[in-house]
Formats: C-alpha cells, sequence, structure tokens
C-alpha cells in the first residue's frame, strides 16, 4: 500500500489529515492485513508509530548531595517496557520549530491531534498535544535556549508544580510522595485554613485581613517564608501584629520576633502594638540607651530596631535566634550587596516575613534580593536570574518567562490592592496638571539641556551608556530643577527675576482649594523647593505645617494638621512617602514627578487609605513638552512590569535606554514668547 497520490488512482490512496492516517495505521491497516490484504509502504511512509505503554514522573532528591532543597524530574514514556525520557527531545523540537511551540498558541493545538517524532533509537510515537501541552506550562524552562540533559533541576519550593502535572496528567510516579504532596498543599495556598483570629486581639480584623493571617500562619506551619505586599493603608502592620500575637497564645514564641524597620516607623510600630495587642512584651532598641537593653531581648515577645541601626548593633543582635524575623518596607534591602541587606540575611530566625507595599519598584533584581533573603536559591543566584529572567522579561519582554516567574514566586507573595478588598474606601481621581514654562524658564531649560546633552554624549562615546550613569542623573536632575523653579540650580539666586510657571500654577490651585475648604497634602522630593513654597505661603499668610528629614518632631508636623491648625502639609517624598497616616487630607499635589510610580503612589496612600471617609484628588503638576513628560512614560513602563509579576499584565523594559536619553534631551517644541508668558500668566 503506498500512501500517496497516484497518476492512475487520483484519491483513492489520499487520507485529508495527518490523524485519519494515525487512524488508519492504528486501526484500519491491521484489519486489512487480517483479512488477507497485503500493504506495501514507501520509503517516506511515517506513520509506523510505536504504542506508549505508559507515562512517567521519576524525582530525584538532590539535597542529600547537595545539602540544599533541590531535586531532579524526569518525564517520560515506556515503549517495548523501555524508560525514554520526553525532555531533551522536547528541547530539540522547540529549537528546531520554536514557532510552533509558542506558549501563546498552545491552547489552539486540538488535546486530539497528535505530535509526530523520531525517538533517538529510530522509532516514531505519537504524542497527544493534550498531554504535551501540560508538560510545557509547567515546565517553561524547556524554552531555555541552554537547556540540555535528561532531567530538569528544581528548587523544592518549585513542588506545586509537580501537583499542576499530577492534575494534568495520568502519570505514574516513581518516587517524589513527599514532595507531592508539599506541591499540593502550596499549589492551594489560595484556599488555606482560615484560623481564628487571636483571643486578645483588641480589634475587628476585616476579611482580606483574616486571609492574610491564615496565609502567614500557613507559610509558618510549613517552614515557609513570603512577602505580604499589600497596599499601603490595608494594615500589613495589624495583620502582622496578629501573626505574633497567635503565635504566643500557641505557645509557639519561645523567642522574641524580631522587627526592622524605617526609622519613621518606630513609633508606630510601638503604638500599633500598644493599642491592638497590649499583651506583647515590646522593646524598642533605639537611642542610646539601648545599649543597655541588648542582654534583655529574649525577655520580650516583640523587639523593634531600625535598618540604619543595623551595622551598628549587628554583633549583638547575631547573639540571639529570633522566632519570626520580619523586614517592614522591605524594599529597603532591595540592594543585595547593601549593609542591611547583608547584616539581615546574617541573622538567625526560625521564619522569615517581608512586608512591602511595593516589592517591585525600579526592577526584577530587587524582587531577586527579597527572595534571597527569604528563601536563597528559589530564584537562583544573581548571575542565573539575570540571564534566566530579568533580561528576557525587561529588555524582549518575553511572555513565557514571565509566566513562569509569577508561577514560581506566587505561593510566597500576598499582594492585594486597595480597589479589590476595600470596598469602603471613597473613589479617588487622578488628574494631570499640564504647565506651560514661562518664556524665560523654558531659556533656561534650552541652555541647559543644549549644555548636558553635549556633556552625556561625549561621556557615552568614551565610556557607553551603562558607565555614564553618574553624568546622566547630573543632568537630568538639572532639568527637573529647572522645570520646578530655576532658583534650585547652583547658582540660581541670581534668578530670582525668572518666574516659576509651576510655582505660580501651584499657588493658584492652593488658593482655590482653599476657598472650598479642601485638606492638602503637597509632595517634592527636593526640601529646597518646598522652602520655597513655604515662603510663598508666607507671603499670602496662609497657614501650613511641613515635614522633610531635618523635621525633629514629626508628632507636633502630624498633629497640626491632622488637627485642622494647618489646612496645607507641606512633606519631601522620602520623608513622609511611609509611616504616616494622614486621612484628614482630601487632595494630594504632586509638584515633580518621580521615575517610579510606586513611590508617588506611596505617598497618596497617606491619605487614600482605611479611614478614609471622602473623596480624594491627586494632581500631579507637569512641564509640557519637557523631560517630565518623559518620566511620564517611563512611570507606566515600570507599573507594567510590576503589575507583570504581581498581577497581570504585558511585561515592558524599564531601562532609560539611549532612545530614551534622545527623547529627553529633545529641543522644546516652538511656542512663542508671548504665547508661553501668556499661558504663565493664565496659570
Amino acid at each position: 500500500f503506498i500512501p500517496r497520490r497516484n497518476a492512475s488512482l487520483p484519491a483513492l490512496l489520499d487520507l485529508p489529515s495527518q490523524t485519519d492516517w494515525m487512524r488508519f495505521a492504528k486501526s484500519i491497516a491491521p484489519t486489512l492485513e487480517k483479512q488477507g490484504w497485503r500493504i506495501e509502504k514507501a520509503q517516506e511512509y511515517r506513520y509506523d508509530i510505536a504504542e506508549i505503554e505508559e507515562w512517567y514522573a521519576r524525582v530525584a532528591d538532590d539535597g542529600a548531595e547537595t545539602g540544599k532543597d533541590w531535586f531532579s524530574l524526569e518525564l517520560g514514556i515506556v515503549i517495548n517496557k523501555q524508560r525514554i525520557s520526553l525532555l531533551p527531545i522536547l528541547v530539540t523540537l522547540i529549537r528546531n520549530a520554536p514557532d510552533a511551540f509558542d506558549p501563546k498558541k498552545l491552547d489552539e493545538k486540538p488535546d486530539g491531534e497528535a505530535l509526530l517524532t523520531t525517538l533517538p533509537d529510530g522509532m516514531r510515537v505519537a504524542l497527544p498535544w493534550g498531554r504535551i501541552k501540560p508538560i510545557l506550562r509547567a515546565l517553561g524552562e524547556l524554552y531555555f535556549p541552554d537547556r540540555d540533559g535528561q532531567t530538569i533541576r528544581l528548587h523544592t519550593l518549585d513542588s506545586p508544580r509537580l501537583a499542576e502535572l499530577s492534575k494534568n496528567l495520568p502519570l505514574h510516579w516513581l518516587n517524589g510522595e513527599r514532595l507531592l504532596e508539599m506541591g499540593k498543599r502550596l499549589a492551594e495556598f489560595d484556599g488555606v485554613q482560615k484560623v481564628s483570629p487571636p483571643q486578645t486581639l483588641q480589634a475587628s480584623l476585616r476579611d482580606y485581613q483574616m486571609e492574610g493571617l491564615s496565609w502567614m500562619q500557613f507559610l509558618r506551619e510549613y517552614g515557609l517564608a513570603g512577602i505580604l505586599a499589600d497596599d499601603m493603608g490595608l494594615g500589613k502592620t495589624l495583620q502582622t501584629l496578629s501573626h505574633i500575637l497567635l503565635e504566643k497564645e500557641a505557645g509557639r514564641l519561645t523567642r522574641p520576633a524580631l522587627v526592622v524597620a524605617p526609622t519613621s516607623l518606630m513609633s508606630n510600630w510601638r503604638q500599633e502594638a500598644e493599642r491592638f495587642a497590649p499583651e506583647l512584651k515590646v522593646l524598642v532598641l533605639q537611642g542610646k540607651e539601648r545599649a543597655r537593653q541588648f542582654e534583655r531581648i529574649n525577655q520580650y515577645d516583640l523587639v523593634l530596631t531600625t535598618y540604619a541601626l543595623l551595622p551598628r548593633d549587628e554583633p549583638e543582635l547575631r547573639e540571639y535566634e529570633y522566632h519570626l524575623l520580619i523586614l517592614d518596607e522591605s524594599q529597603y534591602i532591595k540592594n543585595v550587596r547593601s549593609k542591611a541587606a547583608q547584616i539581615a540575611a546574617s541573622l538567625r530566625a526560625r521564619h522569615r516575613m517581608c512586608l512591602t507595599g511595593t516589592p517591585l519598584e525600579n526592577h526584577l533584581g530587587e524582587l531577586w534580593s527579597q527572595f534571597h533573603f527569604l528563601l536563597p536559591g528559589l530564584l537562583g543566584n544573581e548571575k542565573t536570574f539575570n540571564s534566566e529572567f530579568r533580561h528576557p522579561i525587561e529588555k524582549l519582554a518575553d511572555e513565557n518567562r514571565k509566566a513562569l516567574l509569577a508561577k514560581r514566586i506566587r505561593p510566597f507573595l500576598l499582594r492585594r490592592t486597595k480597589d479589590k478588598v476595600a470596598d469602603e474606601l471613597p473613589p479617588k481621581t487622578e488628574m494631570v496638571r499640564n504647565v506651560e514654562l514661562t518664556s524665560a524658564q523654558r531659556d533656561i531649560y534650552e541652555t541647559v539641556r543644549l549644555a548636558m546633552d553635549k556633556k552625556i554624549r561625549d561621556e557615552i562615546a568614551r565610556k557607553g551608556v551603562a558607565k555614564s550613569q553618574m553624568v546622566i542623573l547630573e543632568a537630568l536632575l538639572k532639568l527637573r530643577q529647572v522645570c520646578c523653579d530655576p532658583r534650585l540650580l547652583r547658582g540660581g539666586a541670581n534668578r530670582k527675576a525668572v518666574l516659576s510657571a509651576k510655582l505660580s500654577a501651584l499657588m493658584e490651585m492652593l488658593e482655590e482649594l482653599l476657598l472650598e475648604n479642601r485638606r492638602i497634602l503637597v509632595f517634592s522630593q527636593f526640601t529646597s523647593m518646598l522652602a520655597l513654597i513655604e515662603s510663598e505661603l508666607k507671603l499670602r499668610q496662609i497657614a501650613y505645617t511641613v515635614l522633610t528629614g531635618d523635621t525633629i518632631d514629626r508628632a507636633a508636623a502630624i498633629n497640626a494638621f491632622q488637627e485642622g491648625q494647618a489646612p496645607i502639609f507641606l512633606i519631601s517624598l522620602k520623608a513622609g512617602g511611609v509611616g504616616l497616616n494622614l486621612t484628614a487630607a482630601d487632595t494630594v499635589i504632586h509638584y515633580d514627578p518621580w521615575w517610579n510610580p510606586a513611590v508617588e503612589n506611596q505617598a497618596t496612600d497617606r491619605a487614600w487609605r482605611i479611614g478614609q471617609d471622602k473623596p480624594v484628588f491627586v494632581y500631579r503638576l507637569i512641564a509640557r513638552g519637557t523631560l517630565e513628560e518623559k518620566i511620564q512614560d517611563l512611570q507606566q513602563r515600570k507599573a507594567d512590569l510590576a503589575d507583570a509579576i504581581l498581577a497581570s499584565g504585558e511585561a515592558q523594559g524599564v531601562q532609560i535606554t539611549p532612545e530614551d536619553l534622545q527623547a529627553i534631551f529633545e529641543p522644546l517644541e516652538s511656542v512663542g514668547d508671548e504665547e508661553a508668558d501668556a499661558v504663565a500668566a493664565e496659570t
């Protein structure tokens, strides 16, 4: 029998599809032979297919040999009682026909159709897409260009992928029962057993806070660690205090819980512990007197210290082992080479936890650093992570790598946003106010732009973009200063006569908003800009309070605003981005934009948080046509990256590229002096 077109029998021996040929080879041809037909096969006949007797998974625990939590996974088929690993076969197929295995198109492959391939010994097999697709989805590493070998090496915390394979594939498991069971439990972490709140907790937990408490208890029960990444204002501190209190009531808090937080949050932690968990004995390691308190650490349930004090107090802190080690605002260790990150990693603790509303601010390396503290090895070493995830996701927008990374960290990162869980929050309205620079301000901007453009081009020509960061940052700083107020530039005192269009716009906005009895937060990254705004408010005899890194009595500044003594609160972004509850405010103004949208959102969340009962209006002042508009574009790309990994969305590059620099240093659009001054005068 010759399965091809024949001139004398034009269609008699033709079948319309591969599936029909496989059905013919498996069912019809044997029947014909039994009836006495003689079947002759041409050399190119492809459908002599070996029967697959079984699909199997074999797990080998590498921990005994390496001392680390790793295991090897082999997936394969059994033919003629011989096991054949499928992984190298699939890797070869992907390399030879990447379009056919595009993850975006896998769902288009009918489960009933099969992938024909030749095994190393020459046998032909038909691998149903219904069984191949779950393997490709669970083991995205097969797409890595340097994949090789009969097995794939995975971290123990990747065990949820074993559960995924077990659920979607009929596999005979050889070993791996412990890992498979662990994987099933981790894979079901969304449905963790709900715990009861601590009996002595002086607060009522909302439903999502109970879920957070149950999730932390789940991680503790299985000896795991994770990041509670709820939005600012959703009560991460309260959830964590509930977790510590529950550990004490259960008799497990036989050693203290150590919380490391920014200095500005020490009073917040102490006050909330006193208010909500008075049964906890709290020790604050702060000030000169702390030297006498180190020997008493084991007498307390909760010990509070700061990132700034870690290097000074390292020897004393390392003398103890802690039941819980909790890093609040854990983006402080986003640089794994920082002293704080290294010391935090060296402290001994039974369980570790990170708290942050911004686990990913600028790039994926920050996420890796936090997981390196929590679960070393989960994301590989830094070099491997950069090559396998960071570069493909940030530079190439690799959807498969993005999905694989999100899947890997999913059980260990809990993130809820206010718009999803805090239904009682009033609406938040965000608006951009474009400001046209005055003609004199535009001239200064153009002068600075031309000078810095040349300086940067010369520097990049000599060193390349990567090694020219200091010059680039200097240029961006100067341009941003011009947009805010030319007096911010070095030697700016000589520019007193130059009107700042943005400052004029702000003052007009404030006067209008005050007529509406608004309570207003004004954020800027430049304390010198806040000083200029102060001067304008004093001239107009408008009451205000201010908070910067130089503010000695933070509580007094906060109370003055919260209690209505001043309707305007000037805050530096660095000093007031975290740790403040300013629900008396109903208006937030960002005077100057920052590259990272998460930082701006944190600042906004000082007002838009639990306890707010008024609609919140957020204004961003943007100098039209300047680099501030480019910052807005870059902000969106950073937000997209965070969404891609932490929630959903498309991954985009976030690095400042030569193309970004070219756009940033484009000349301002031509606007007549009279028109520019008229627009500025109107604002």
